[in-house]
């Protein structure tokens, strides 16, 4: 399940009624920008209790197309690698 930017505002609204509309959409923007500004500067992001975001370089490798079935050359490049804490793991198995 995937969730976007605009459900994430609407959540944040309906916990939050004092704060404004804007403001926690201008809130959620600043948020994920640094993120990714982090994210290019091959920084480490870090929310406590919750993930690590990092990237990390996946080697050259030689792939096949599944339609044809010919080799394909995939270069170097980099990843995004996600970590879930444990204590939100076992939050969400209920253990």
């Amino acid at each position: 399940m995937a969730i976007v930017k605009s459900k994430i505002i609407e959540h944040l609204s309906d916990n939050y009624p004092n704060f404004l509309n804007k403001d926690i959409s201008k809130l959620v923007e600043i948020i994920l920008s640094q993120i990714e500004v982090a994210l290019v500067k091959k920084e480490r992001v870090e929310l406590r209790d919750l993930f690590t975001l990092e990237t990390r370089i996946q080697k050259k490798r030689l792939s096949r197309n599944p339609k044809t079935n010919a080799a394909v050359e995939v270069p170097e490049k980099n990843t995004i690698h996600f970590k879930m804490s444990k204590k939100w793991f076992n939050s969400l198995n209920n253990e």
